[in-house]
């Protein structure tokens, strides 16, 4: 699944290349996607693309007359650009535009989401200014769950994932399963401070490695959260868990707090 950096650099490749452009039509070929294709020509089709961006793990295109679609991409959703038409097996949507640029949303699962006007979310973006020390003290202080059950939590903190909730809490230093009531204000503010080192670095990585990405996700450059590693830079051995269908990487360098 691609997260918060690799969508981050999604969305500037994309507003690089279709900003400007009017779309002509959108079809819709996914009986998941709730919204008729009617409905979404009638409120998009016609309307200059003023911009892309990234909310939380969803990417926006916003046009004239603040018309917004959403597209998230869900685990296995990928977005390829073409010219005219396009041959991509497994298409959920896609959006044509006056110049004949397209782009096509795929899975295989069907599973990726399309959204017509989006309703914006109380949780603040991970990026945002408004996560910061005090707002992790506070919300932190009201709950008793593992630190890294809190960090995916979208409806408090959007956008992190988790291969990236493992990175900054190596970062920190603080362990995935430490209690959030339990960790001293110290360390939530180096928490604070490691999720935008953390999210900022990874983007700036992706770019150079693959400037012109708009799929997929790049995880070799991983510190800790990366199959292909035994030590952290801390010459610690990596070690593993699994809940919930999903994988944790961690290491003795992480303080835990219960």
């Amino acid at each position: 699944m691609p997260e918060l950096p690799d969508l981050q650099v999604f969305s500037k490749n994309l507003d690089k290349t279709l900003k400007g452009k009017t779309l002509q039509k959108i079809s819709i070929n996914s009986k998941r996607i709730k919204t008729s294709a009617v409905a979404f020509n009638k409120t998009l089709a016609g309307r200059k693309l003023k911009k892309v961006y990234r909310e939380g793990k969803q990417l926006r295109l916003l046009f004239d007359d603040d018309a917004l679609l959403g597209i998230h991409l869900m685990l296995h959703g990928k977005l390829v650009l073409f010219q005219k038409q396009h041959t991509e097996k497994n298409s959920v949507a896609t959006l044509l535009f006056d110049d004949d640029t397209g782009l096509a949303v795929t899975d295989f699962q069907g599973a990726a989401q399309l959204t017509l006007n989006p309703e914006e979310s109380e949780a603040p973006d991970a990026l945002s200014s408004a996560v910061n020390a005090a707002f992790l003290k506070k919300i932190f202080g009201e709950k008793h769950k593992q630190v890294k059950e809190l960090l995916l939590d979208q409806h408090v903190i959007r956008g992190i994932g988790n291969a990236y909730a493992d990175e900054i809490l190596w970062q920190a230093k603080l362990s995935p399963f430490s209690y959030t009531d339990k960790i001293p204000a110290a360390n939530i503010t180096k928490l604070a401070t490691a999720i935008k080192k953390v999210l900022k670095d990874a983007e700036k990585k992706i770019l150079k490695s693959n400037p012109g990405i708009i799929a997929g996700e790049v995880r070799d450059f991983m510190l800790v959260h990366n199959s292909k590693k035994e030590k952290s830079p801390g010459g610690k051995p990596i070690l593993t868990t699994s809940a919930k269908s999903r994988k944790t990487y961690y290491t003795e360098e992480q303080e835990l707090f219960k």
